[in-house]
């Protein structure tokens, strides 16, 4: 039973994090050290979470906004 209950809470501290496909530098292309719009577009579960990261309303994100979501 202790086992199952690690497992149980491992499984939900998973699920409650953001999972992305890639990471910041990799989404970045143009390396301007923020991931646009376009940029974040090719992460389905970054561009639903896009405008809650982006919580200074600029339209980018940046490392400390997009490492609030990891």
């Amino acid at each position: 039973m202790k086992g199952m209950t690690s497992t149980i809470a491992f499984v939900t501290l998973a699920a409650s994090s953001a999972v992305f496909a890639a990471d910041f530098n990799a989404l970045d292309a143009d390396g301007n050290g923020a991931i646009s719009v376009q940029e974040a577009s090719v992460d389905a579960a970054l561009m639903e979470q896009f405008d809650q990261l982006d919580t200074d309303g600029n339209g980018e994100l940046s490392k400390a906004e997009f490492e609030k979501a990891e």
